[in-house]
């Protein structure tokens, strides 16, 4: 039988490895420490939801649907786009042909540089940036160009954006709310972005999955709002992070109706459609359950409030949080441990898992403008008393 040879087989992503968000996961349920590392709900999706989904499998509706989305889907994401985004919109969003439905948003994610990447292109992400970009642009055969967002506020400096714009580029990847920083972007910076675009002849694509999810009267500032910049973009949303049921892995992408042809022809490849009792239990739920979208940002900010409350009396820096279930916390008062070594700790000997931010900035990144940064990443999408536990374990350092 011919085997592998290991030492002559050439890697795609040869720097890649098990994710931190894995690896965290794995260590808190081995020593028992309270899971606030990885990003998944410890509460259920909605009743409503769990019984419509049952009555679709019931039904018989179980077999595949237009690789797209089933169309009724199709049209309530259009709807929901139009009155979240676009009340000034001359018409309505042709769902038809600008809204396609994925396996999560990470597939949307991977299929969308799939779509503009070519080999050679230059991407433009921000640190710190979610670790499934980098892979889909190299897979892609291009390369990222990473730019670090400012601490301690995590803001983008446009000019320095420009500056690092040359004739490689292809797209910008933006990410707001954000994660792991919690941060919005702002009308000014979706203008500003906007004029680049424009300018230099850029594409976006636009990770906007925590958009339900503004606290404090703020706004999601949404790609779809611009009309020339939605132009030359694409949109990723997740019902997996509104719905409180991401191991569903139902997400969409939507995108101007050329970019959503191209879109579309690498996504019949990759899952052809994605599970059908889902899509048919979702449209019902936006259907018949609107409600439930308006108050998502009520429901988790009660839950960030809880938890930023509780920490009032730890030795930690809780930095502001203006968006999506992640809160960061500066440990410089706590430990001089790096903050891979300190999450680790923290979860053996506290009894608490987090997960580190130094995993998110690209390495050269990390090196220049971070060094010294002790900040490291919880997760608040739990149960208020899971909050109050972690937070009480935490007191005690």
């Amino acid at each position: 039988m011919n085997t592998v040879n290991t030492t002559t087989f050439q890697s795609k992503l040869p720097h890649v490895g098990t994710s931190i968000f894995t690896e965290m996961s794995q260590l808190a349920a081995q020593h028992g420490a309270i899971n606030l590392s990885q990003g998944f709900p410890e509460f259920d999706v909605p009743e409503f939801l769990k019984g419509a989904i049952s009555e679709a499998i019931a039904a018989g509706k179980n077999q595949y649907c237009p690789s797209s989305g089933l169309p009724a889907l199709l049209e309530q994401i259009g709807a929901l786009v139009d009155r979240c985004y676009r009340q000034n919109a001359a018409a309505p969003l042709d769902a038809m042909n600008c809204v396609t439905v994925t396996s999560g948003a990470t597939e949307a994610l991977w299929v969308a540089f799939q779509t503009v990447v070519r080999p050679g292109d230059e991407v433009i992400v921000f640190d710190p940036a979610y670790d499934s970009y980098e892979p889909a642009v190299e897979l892609a055969g291009g390369r990222c160009c990473h730019i670090a967002m400012t601490a301690p506020d995590y803001a983008i400096d446009w000019e320095q954006v420009e500056q690092a714009i040359n004739a490689n580029t292809r797209a910008i990847v933006i990410n707001s709310p954000h994660n792991p920083t919690g941060t919005l972007l702002k009308a000014s910076d979706l203008e500003a972005l906007q004029r680049l675009v424009t300018v230099y002849g850029l594409y976006v694509i636009s990770d906007e999955v925590y958009e339900h999810m503004t606290f404090d009267g703020e706004r999601h500032e949404s790609v779809l709002s611009y009309p020339e910049l939605f132009a030359r973009s694409m949109v990723i949303s997740s019902f997996g992070k509104t719905f409180h049921c991401t191991g569903w892995k139902l997400g969409y992408c939507v995108a101007p109706a050329v970019l959503t042809a191209e879109f579309r022809k690498i996504h019949q490849y990759v899952t052809f459609c994605t599970f059908t009792p889902a899509q048919y239990a979702v449209t019902e739920m936006l259907q018949s359950h609107p409600g439930h979208i308006d108050e998502l940002a009520a429901f988790y900010q009660q839950k960030r409030d809880v938890l930023v409350k509780a920490l009032q009396a730890t030795r930690f820096n809780v930095l502001p949080c203006k968006g999506t279930y992640f809160v960061l916390l500066d440990y410089a008062a706590v430990s001089d441990k790096k903050d891979t070594e300190f999450c680790h700790w923290l979860t053996t000997e506290v009894g608490v898992a987090a997960i580190p931010l130094s995993p998110f900035y690209q390495a050269e990144v990390l090196k220049a403008y971070h060094r010294d940064h002790k900040v490291v990443r919880l997760c608040f999408a739990k149960n208020n008393g899971t909050l109050l536990k972690a937070a009480g374990l935490l007191c005690q350092l």
